[in-house]
């Protein structure tokens, strides 16, 4: 059961102004009390009144009472770990808060006390990407979805105040150019925009709607749609997806620069001669630069015209006019457009724009993606009669950009489902995520070499589109799931449905499983609890340096002088080993630093922080 902070707060004040009011009424009346009560009428008016945007009523959760008299610690589950190459992944059972103040202490980007260690180590989270309850009034959801009574006036209060403590604590993870991901639905868009306006004030932050199904009429509205919340740097530029929106598009871009005139480029003002017969470039003319520079044009350059008569026989001039009519420029300098003609980058078409007075209208092919014909990630198919220009393959890849309307049928959450009930043999998670729509959001927001992490994993998709995609771009994503085990979900689900998947699709990666456990703190003093965090250490190690030390023979890990001691009288693991993680109140004599030297074996001390709970 929680707490309503707020709402205690504000029936303390209002008691308060109501024995006042008492006292004042008890007195003898004149002005002064009159005028009081009247004040004290509008103070009560206040205090009873809600605000708009981010005043809302703070709660307090089961988990926060657990935390304010333990400290969390990861206890590996040996017979769990999947060992089949590749990537060492994670997946943390429990509470996603408790989990959340340990990736911090890993992974914390924004850290004052560690951050020089952090950016040296480069173990920043590139992805967050969660999917959390969307606050609908079900009753068996964990995080208590149904707590506020839908009559209650601040009904929204307890899921903000739940998401405001877990989003302030993925700030604390990204990089300076990581993204955060959020799906949510009608329910809470509105505000979840809000709180992420506020906790994220320096990144750009956009909604993407995505249809999820065919829809069903409810009370006089038929909700086909979700939302995707992006939160990233302003500089973000994401990679190109395999589709557009639903919306089949031509990779040919026009070749008009309505942003530039004839004054700023003027050696982007040139005609381009067309052969009527045949729609082919059959050559340019001077481009504006080069008349100024040669004397056959000495007038203001605003006062040149464009000639239709330079054509050579056969051929006719097009120069470069918007659709609406106005003068611009060509994107392309005149030989880098005679080069591309040639290689089949430009389109000649009939011009269908009534205001521009050109023949015909050209289009080009962008950088980005000559650089995927190139690569072989489009497929040419031929090309037009006659002509050099490039035919390509069905084709839903337009450059590096994100639509904001996903109508993809791969999407739908049916899809999602039926896939997950198919792996499974049964129902055991409602509403999965489609596979497809993960992945694609993983293309667009990730490289091969990024972590990504879910601490909202629900049924696994994540991890899965991460391996899925590692393989398709033979790239090393790493991943971290969190979710609590209600109803065994982590065990029979997320992780059954990772392990399942490897084991069906052989994908190089691994996987090591931890719960949340607690060490009590309450009334201890640090040094009274510090040999039982000592023995969480090595899961904290393992989990920023995505590593597994069992079997490992090239690393090792030592976290007192008993253990170091122990360590270098063996000398043949000291001879195998290549990096040593050692505490950082392990002192080294001058004897045994030169003794890890002459074994040519990498120190890397484990930050103090790990130890304790991280402040601010």
């Amino acid at each position: 059961m929680s707490t309503n902070i707020s709402k205690k707060k504000r029936d303390d004040l209002l008691d308060k102004i109501k024995q006042i009011r008492a006292f004042i009424a008890a007195a003898p009346q004149d002005e002064n009390t009159g005028n009081l009560l009247s004040y004290l009428s509008e103070l009560e008016k206040d205090v009873n009144g809600k605000k708009y945007g981010l005043v809302f009523e703070e709660h307090r959760e089961e988990i926060d009472e657990v935390l304010d008299t333990h400290t969390p610690v990861l206890t590996e589950d040996a017979d769990l770990f999947i060992d089949h190459g590749g990537q060492m992944n994670f997946l943390l059972e429990g509470d996603n808060l408790a989990a959340l103040k340990l990736l911090e202490k890993t992974h914390r980007g924004e850290c004052v006390s560690a951050c020089a260690y952090l950016k040296e180590q480069g173990i920043q989270v590139d992805l967050v990407y969660i999917d959390p309850p969307y606050n609908t009034g079900n009753k068996d959801f964990i995080y208590d979805d149904a707590f506020v009574d839908k009559t209650d006036g601040f009904i929204h209060s307890k899921w903000i105040s739940f998401m405001n403590e877990r989003l302030k604590m993925a700030r604390h993870l990204l990089s300076p150019q990581g993204a955060l991901v959020i799906s949510i639905g009608y329910q809470e868009i509105h505000n979840l925009n809000l709180l992420c306006q506020d906790i994220f004030f320096d990144r750009q932050i956009v909604t993407v709607t995505v249809q999820t199904s065919g829809g069903k009429p409810n009370g006089g509205f038929n909700y086909t749609q979700e939302y995707l919340l992006f939160v990233v740097p302003v500089t973000f530029s994401p990679s190109a997806m395999n589709f557009t929106g639903g919306i089949e598009r031509s990779p040919f871009e026009g070749l008009t620069l309505s942003t530039f005139d004839k004054i700023t480029r003027p050696n982007q003002t040139y005609p381009i001669f067309i052969e009527k017969s045949t729609m082919k470039i059959v050559g340019v003319g001077k481009s504006l630069a080069e008349r100024i520079a040669n004397g056959s044009y000495t007038g203001d350059p605003r006062d040149f015209t464009f000639d239709f008569d330079e054509a050579p026989e056969g051929a006719v001039a097009i120069w470069p006019i918007s659709s609406k009519g106005a003068d611009c420029v060509w994107r392309l300098i005149s030989t880098r457009l005679l080069h591309d003609w040639e290689l089949g980058y430009i389109k000649v078409s009939k011009n269908k724009s009534k205001a521009c007075p050109n023949e015909y209208s050209l289009q080009y092919l962008p950088d980005g993606v000559i650089r995927k014909i190139e690569a072989g990630v489009l497929e040419i198919i031929g090309r037009e009669d006659n002509l050099p220009t490039l035919k390509l393959g069905k084709n839903k890849t337009v450059g590096s950009e994100i639509p904001t309307i996903w109508t993809e049928k791969d999407f739908f959450t049916t899809k999602g489902s039926t896939y997950v009930r198919n792996l499974f043999g049964d129902k055991r998670f409602p509403y999965p995520k489609p596979l497809e729509f993960i992945v694609e959001l993983l293309r667009a927001t990730t490289t091969d070499n990024s972590l990504i992490v879910d601490f909202f994993a629900g049924s696994g998709t994540t991890g899965e589109a991460a391996m899925l995609l590692n393989r398709e771009t033979d790239g090393s994503r790493r991943f971290i799931l969190c979710t609590n085990n209600e109803n065994g979900i982590c065990r029979d689900v997320t992780y059954e449905r990772i392990r399942r998947v490897i084991d069906k699709e052989d994908y190089a990666a691994s996987l090591k499983y931890y719960k949340v456990d607690y060490v009590p703190i309450s009334d201890r003093m640090y040094y009274e609890y510090a040999d039982e965090l000592l023995h969480h250490i090595r899961e904290l190690v393992e989990l920023e340096n995505g590593i597994n030390f069992t079997g490992n023979e090239e690393i090792a890990i030592v976290l007192t002088d008993e253990e170091l001691e122990i360590f270098l009288d063996d000398e043949g693991i000291c001879k195998r080993c290549r990096k040593l993680y050692m505490g950082h109140d392990v002192l080294l004599d001058a004897q045994q630093a030169q003794a890890l030297q002459e074994y040519n074996i990498a120190v890397n001390v484990i930050p103090d922080y790990y130890y304790k709970e991280l402040e601010g």
